[in-house]
């Protein structure tokens, strides 16, 4: 696969697709322009070799027709901003005005073309809409990871319409620090899944079973397992068709010689709130009309030390609902245990999700390896699936 490094953009248009589906507040202002900073060396490099740049991208679910709150005009301003050069907006993607924009422009332009997605055949995958957006560029870019699992006419069929075709810089970086976990781990490995369910996690934790010393269990899905084992996990999330699975898994951890470890202990609420009545418990014996939405100081202090001592880190998942406060504690304990484990000198991927806002929340996203944007693309590539969007460029 090529990168953009292989390519000088003099004279040529740069069809980027990058990812700027991000958080507008009910002002259309962003809230979070996290995505949009990370595409800037990509869309910098074209510019710098005296290329001009028309970016594409799609923004939240509209029902494939236009959506006032869905539309990219409300980042041409700050994008302007962003390049300190005005950036030219097409009121579509496709058609003859949009071509008439990007084919007229000159070096060191920037057009960005309206929400993809406003048109059926970006998620259908319609070729002839590929073939519409392909004529506004000469080298097509995907820089859109987090995009990269999806079948859309942008991702993966424009790429038939090019001779010249490269992966950008936010591309790049997520597929090679993958790489570092899934196939040049130093030992001692440490994963750490969270959130809510085992079935949405069931092939990482599989496949992450042949590979890592340790594997972290934390988050609602934690109590399946407890279940599993016999013991009392009052209210707390249960997926009770996962239980034979947590069985397997237990048993398949064991074989390989992985330390499978479960929070022993949890901070147990009364109701699912900020203000609810909390204590401690230990796992096995939460009482009825109690659930668990943290892990417990000892399991936070077991956790810590064993991600201390680690040299590869893999993050997905938090460890309790830590978007309030009451129960935040056992994900910023891990995620200080990380950043103390990088200081000494281990590689730390952050997988994504809520897990990467949960590290950029506390201010530790510049204090890891790396922070992931790719989230479900990130997990399916880590499962060993193929990516649509990557197969693509490979051609």
């Amino acid at each position: 696969m090529k990168t953009i490094n292989d390519f000088n953009f003099s004279g040529q248009r740069a069809l980027i697709r990058v990812d700027f589906n991000v958080p507008l507040n009910g002002d259309y202002q962003i809230t979070d322009d996290t995505r949009i900073k990370a595409a800037i060396p990509t869309i910098q490099k074209v510019l710098d070799d005296g290329g001009a740049v028309v970016l594409m991208s799609h923004l939240g679910r509209p029902k494939d027709q236009p959506e006032e709150k869905y539309s990219l005009k409300h980042l041409v301003g700050h994008l302007s901003e962003v390049f300190s050069t005005e950036v030219k907006f097409a009121d579509d993607c496709i058609g003859d005005k949009a071509k008439s924009l990007s084919a007229n422009l000159k070096a060191g332009e920037i057009l960005l073309l309206e929400n993809l997605r406003f048109h059926k055949g970006e998620t259908a995958g319609d070729e002839a809409f590929a073939k519409s957006l392909a004529e506004h560029g000469d080298i097509y870019i995907n820089d859109a990871f987090g995009t990269a699992h999806r079948a859309h006419a942008s991702t993966s069929i424009i790429a038939r319409f090019f001779s010249q075709k490269a992966c950008g810089f936010v591309m790049q970086a997520e597929l090679e620090n993958a790489q570092k976990v899934l196939e040049n781990a130093q030992k001692p490995y440490t994963a750490i899944m969270g959130g809510a369910k085992i079935s949405d996690k069931i092939l990482i934790i599989e496949r992450l079973l042949e590979k890592v010393d340790n594997l972290v269990i934390g988050g609602g899905m934690a109590y399946t397992f407890f279940k599993a084992l016999g013991g009392s996990i009052g209210s707390s999330l249960l997926e009770e068709d996962k239980l034979d699975l947590a069985q397997e898994l237990i048993k398949k951890a064991k074989s390989l010689g992985v330390n499978l470890m479960l929070p022993m202990d949890s901070v147990i609420a009364d109701a699912f709130s900020n203000e609810a009545k909390t204590q401690v418990c230990i796992n096995t014996s939460i009482p009825e009309g109690w659930m668990g939405l943290d892990i417990g100081p000892e399991a936070a202090e077991v956790f810590s030390q064993t991600i201390k001592e680690s040299k590869t880190i893999l993050w997905n998942g938090p460890m309790g609902v830590f978007e309030m406060d009451k129960f935040s504690a056992g994900t910023k304990s891990v995620a200080e245990a990380i950043v103390e484990a990088t200081k000494k000198g281990a590689f730390s991927l952050i997988g994504g999700g809520d897990s990467a806002a949960a590290v950029n929340t506390l201010g530790y996203g510049e204090e890891v390896s790396y922070v992931s944007t790719g989230g479900g693309a990130l997990l399916e590539y880590m499962e060993g699936k193929e990516l649509p969007g990557v197969a693509a460029l490979e051609d």
